[in-house]
């Protein structure tokens, strides 16, 4: 009897060593990574605590009714994404520590400028002074934000090995999210003591602070630390690339331009459908919740159209140490299947068990593929071009912002229109054309499988794993 005791006693150690080991190694990560995980949970505060507040922020200091104001906030949110188009490269130019650092002075550029348009000018106003000195901040902001998100993925891959990769992708994921809860606790009460303008200085502090920790912990010597603790030739050398006389840079970045690869080109248009329930957030639950529902819910629908977040914080380093040794596109695969089939649950009808299942399962099925779209991607850029690669990558992000945007209003106005007592709405044909919309990327990826690994170099881990 002693025997099978033992054995369920080595398989309990066993699994709780894999779960915990990630974690470990990630601790024990170098001054380098630490520096930009310090830096990308303040960035992503900063950046959601002035999202959240961007609009009100354009209707009371600036003057703009709610359709220009959302124009501003869409200016922001769908530049920034444009942008990595053009400056991810920047990094694989001028390296990581340079881009970080000229990337947050120039967020910090942008943002003093928003704060200080309405007090330095006070007008208000369409192509007022201050409409026009606070999209000039905005812009700053969105040239910053274009360099800055390649450039930490473009660390992570430099300064991680196979034992910390996964977790240091999923890390980065995490705290991105982590960072758009925080400004639910960090501003009420600025904002109720000092305005929303109180609220955007303590943001460029916490800039300035972001500063300071891209300077002293990534240092160079911390840098050449960092590579010299990576598993024998996990390090990716890019001097040689860095080096390169301008012409000789500018034909190898030709000969490897990301947009001419079929494959990376397919691989990131076919996440477009899954990515639709990510707009689907803020486009359609917000008006779900408050319209097709009474009581509890309906009061509080901020409350459940706000869960994804926090789950995604809590959910994404654990999955990412129970997943760490799969198969990379396996986890897209699954990933993407998990986080579209809850879709269907919607069409039970509005159940609050099925909305809660439907958020739950999703934030795992997100926790499973988007890091590892992430890690994907850096994998397969070649030698120093991770940022370009990392900035082309977040394209299709912006064309579904796009897409979704074109079709959901009309959806909710003929399945879930205001005004309409919630047991006369017909939300469930809705969300079963959502989900056949975003089943499409799990079935594409599938189909692709053989095409997209024999044409990728993957880690040595999913090479064995495929």
């Amino acid at each position: 009897m002693q025997q099978p005791e033992q054995n369920r006693q080595g398989i309990i150690e066993q699994t709780l060593t894999e779960i915990t080991q990630p974690f470990k190694d990630l601790f024990k990560a170098s001054q380098v990574l630490w520096g930009i995980n310090i830096s990308y949970i303040l960035e992503g505060l900063t950046y959601f605590g002035v999202l959240g507040l961007l609009a009100i922020y354009f209707n009371n200091s600036v003057g703009l009714n709610d359709i220009d104001a959302g124009q501003m906030v869409g200016i922001l949110t769908g530049g920034i994404t444009l942008s990595m188009l053009f400056l991810g490269a920047t990094v694989d130019i001028i390296g990581v520590r340079k881009s970080l650092i000229i990337s947050l002075v120039l967020m910090l550029i942008g943002r003093v400028l928003l704060t200080i348009g309405p007090s330095l000018f006070g007008t208000t106003g369409m192509w007022s002074s201050t409409h026009l000195m606070t999209m000039f901040g905005i812009f700053w902001i969105i040239l910053g934000y274009g360099i800055y998100q390649p450039a930490c993925y473009a660390g992570v891959k430099k300064f991680t090995d196979k034992n910390t990769a996964a977790m240091g992708y999923a890390m980065l994921y995490a705290l991105m999210n982590l960072g758009g809860f925080l400004p639910g606790l960090i501003s009420p009460p600025l904002r109720r003591s000092f305005g929303i303008s109180g609220v955007f200085w303590a943001y460029v502090v916490l800039t300035v602070v972001g500063i300071a920790a891209v300077a002293f912990l990534i240092t160079k010597k911390a840098m050449k630390e960092a590579t010299e603790k990576l598993s024998p030739g996990e390090a990716e050398d890019v001097d040689e690339i860095e080096q390169m006389p301008l012409r000789e840079k500018m034909k190898y970045y030709f000969k490897n331009f990301p947009l001419f690869d079929l494959r990376f080109l397919y691989f990131i248009f076919i996440l477009i459908p899954v990515q639709t329930l990510f707009a689907h957030n803020w486009l359609t639950l917000p008006q779900y919740t408050s319209r097709a529902f009474t009581g509890f819910v309906q009061d509080n629908f901020e409350f459940f159209v706000n869960l994804n977040p926090i789950f995604i914080f809590i959910l994404t380093p654990m999955v990412a140490a129970l997943t760490t040794k799969s198969n990379t596109y396996k986890m897209m695969i699954l990933g993407t299947l998990v986080m579209a089939s809850p879709t269907f649950l919607l069409v039970l009808g509005p159940n609050i068990y099925t909305l809660f299942a439907f958020i739950i399962i999703m934030t795992i099925g997100e926790a499973m593929w988007q890091p590892r779209f992430l890690q994907w991607v850096a994998e397969i850029a070649p030698k120093g071009m991770t940022g370009i690669y990392m900035g082309i990558g977040q394209f299709p992000w912006f064309l579904t912002k796009i897409i979704t945007s074109l079709y959901s209003g009309y959806f909710l106005i003929k399945y879930c229109p205001d005004h309409v007592p919630a047991n006369q709405l017909h939300t469930e044909t809705m969300w079963f054309y959502y989900g056949l919309i975003a089943i499409i990327s799990p079935i594409g990826l599938l189909l692709a499988k053989k095409w997209m690994i024999k044409g990728f170099k993957t880690t040595a881990d999913d090479t064995a794993a495929s």
